[in-house]
């Protein structure tokens, strides 16, 4: 009779499980085959009659037990010996009686019961135990396969985490904000799912995949888990480094059992993060060998993409934040159709986005959620959530029983700065050149025509080790930034350090941070911006992982890199002379404000322009 499918299903995964056992009882039976003779045969040593009697003689027996064939007895230093009994000599027993020797049980044959006990059971007890700790220890590893040891020996499943959703349990795209774009993308997706048919009936195929692309913390795994969602379909999750394994074909099998289980559930989708970790470029020419671990994980993923028929529903989604580095052949059209931009929220956007987080939250009526969303340009979804979730935490800290803005604004401060540092206390000098500095940022701002508004200045340290900072909030978002803006932010970055020199004639430490911004801003003006005349509009620098920070590297001759240099150090002394005249030319300004801050530690953007537009005492 034929097995049914469930029934084959188990018996093949029962198959390996009682191979993989069944080498530890083989590796038990040898060890009990030829370990325990020579142990046994260790205990009791085997002599001749002669060799009996000459010990007899000499008094060295102390116990002797007497049987038919066999006699046992122990010597004075409680060595067990055996031989063969001598049948014809009747003088034996009075000969030890005359020896002084006692008899007794020296050794006892077991049953068969206690054989198996302390022959068998008890001392492969441990390995059994042993054996099955590390099969389970393998099994995680290998994602859950049932048996791990199996796994590593015959093969491993996906152990991607399947969820069951639906339209009233699943995350809906109501529950992602900000990404509209995203969603609207995606929405074919989760018409396709619902009503394949009149896709089918003018000849359209869906996409096979859709990637996602963008910074960390945008949303990328949320809008996947809400495509499943909205659908009502099953999701499957995997991360990207669970494939990674370090047995050549682990991965390989690992991917063929994923659209193996996702053909069975179709429709579904399938959602694997940071797709980047076995999707990387070949460079078989590479290296020793090339042929390794990853490569081959590619090349299954590549080879099942292909394989399997998009009309059934099995949609492939995929996020990374390292499109560069993706091989052409994944991308290529057949497999990763579509690629979906998942980018940082606009000025809207993180106004939505704090909306929805705080949507569970107590609010009192003051919270201003379109002054946060401008105080935190180039802000992530989940950074925008921590700082709701800060500004909670900070209200139940001060006893309060619902969130206010000032909790918001504060909540903004530790995301971008750091928490306020309770023990770091500087003396009134430094205090002093504390004050100057920032004033001298919001102060060279403020004189400019291409500055954002300072909404509020700070000299209490910070956790990220600020002794103050100056923030500056813009009324939208700025798309396009003109050469004027950048100079503008480079003088405001020299501002600092432009203050110490025109107040303290001497310079310190605390404008590091400051140099590097204006540095980094005036070499893109050059490299990247095209906002030099001396190189017109020649790109000399590369940008590798735009959505991981950026990193620039140049692109030309020793020679032009010095040239650039210099280009550079001119742009940046430039501005740095502009600061120095606007601070000295309103000198006054800049030390009433100063002592104001210094005595008020921390001012905001209202009282620092009505002392600025005050008329002069």
């Amino acid at each position: 009779m034929r097995q049914t499918e469930p029934d084959e299903k188990k018996s093949k995964q029962r198959r390996p499980f009682f191979i993989s056992y069944g080498i530890v009882l083989l590796i038990m039976l040898l060890l009990n085959a030829f370990l325990f003779p020579a142990m046994l045969g260790a205990r009791v040593q085997a002599v001749d009659y002669g060799t009996f009697l000459n010990m007899l003689e000499k008094g060295e027996l102390t116990t002797v037990q007497l049987e038919d064939e066999q006699i046992y007895f122990v010597d004075a230093e409680e060595k067990m010996y055996s031989t063969n009994a001598i049948p014809q000599d009747y003088t034996i027993v009075q000969r030890l009686d005359e020896a002084g020797v006692s008899f007794g049980r020296v050794y006892r044959k077991q049953g068969l019961l206690e054989y198996l006990l302390t022959n068998w059971i008890l001392p492969f007890l441990p390995l059994i135990l042993l054996a099955t700790w590390f099969s389970r220890q393998i099994s995680k590893k290998m994602g859950g396969a049932p048996g791990g040891l199996n796994a590593m020996m015959f093969g491993g499943q996906s152990g991607a985490k399947q969820y069951v959703v639906d339209d009233k349990t699943g995350i809906q795209f109501s529950d992602v904000a900000g990404q509209d774009e995203a969603k609207e993308s995606l929405q074919e997706i989760v018409d396709f799912l619902h009503d394949p048919k009149k896709y089918e009936e003018i000849g359209a195929k869906m996409p096979k995949g859709a990637l996602l692309v963008g910074p960390p913390g945008t949303g990328k795994t949320l809008l996947a888990r809400a495509v499943a969602g909205e659908a009502g379909v099953p999701f499957f999750s995997i991360a990207g480094s669970e494939f990674v394994e370090m047995f050549v074909g682990m991965g390989a099998s690992k991917v063929r059992d994923l659209f193996k289980q996702a053909g069975e559930k179709a429709p579904c989708i399938v959602f694997i993060d940071e797709i980047d970790t076995i999707g990387k470029k070949r460079d078989s020419g590479k290296g020793l060998g090339g042929n390794d671990e990853r490569e081959q994980t590619l090349n299954q993923l590549l080879t099942e993409m292909d394989g399997f028929d998009a009309t059934k529903g099995v949609v492939i989604l995929a996020a990374t934040n390292r499109p560069e580095t993706l091989d052409p052949a994944l991308l290529r059209p057949g497999r990763f159709d579509r690629r979906v931009p998942v980018e940082l929220p606009d000025l809207k956007g993180r106004e939505a986005i704090l909306r929805l987080h705080s949507g569970k939250v107590k609010l009192t009526g003051d919270c201003d959620f379109n002054v946060v969303a401008r105080m935190t340009p180039g802000a992530s979804g989940a950074e925008l959530a921590n700082i709701v979730n800060e500004a909670a935490l900070g209200a139940v800290r001060h006893g309060r029983k619902a969130v206010t803005q000032v909790d918001l604004q504060e909540a903004v401060d530790t995301i971008l700065a750091g928490a306020q540092k309770k023990n770091a206390i500087l003396n009134d000098k430094e205090k002093m050149i504390v004050a100057y500095h920032e004033v001298g940022h919001a102060l060279v701002a403020a004189l400019q025509t291409h500055s954002a508004p300072v909404q509020k200045i700070t000299i209490v340290p910070r956790t990220s080790g600020a002794l103050g900072f100056t923030m500056q909030v813009e009324e939208g978002d700025h798309a396009l930034m003109s050469k004027e803006e950048l100079l503008s932010k480079v003088a405001t970055f020299t501002g600092g350090r432009a203050a110490e020199e025109a107040v303290f004639g001497s310079v310190t430490t605390g404008a590091s941070n400051d140099i590097e911004q204006a540095t980094k801003l005036a070499r893109a003006m050059v490299t990247r911006y095209g906002m030099s005349e001396d190189f017109d509009m020649v790109a000399l620098e590369t940008v590798n992982g735009a959505y991981l920070g950026g990193d620039a590297s140049l692109a030309c001759s020793e020679a032009t890199a010095a040239a650039v240099d210099a280009k550079v150090v001119e742009l940046v002394r430039a501005q740095h002379e502009k600061a120095l005249s606007l601070l000295r030319e309103n000198r006054a300004k800049l030390d009433e404000i100063s002592r104001y801050l210094y005595e008020r530690e921390t001012i905001t953007g209202q009282e620092f322009m009505d002392i600025l537009n005050r008329p002069a005492a």
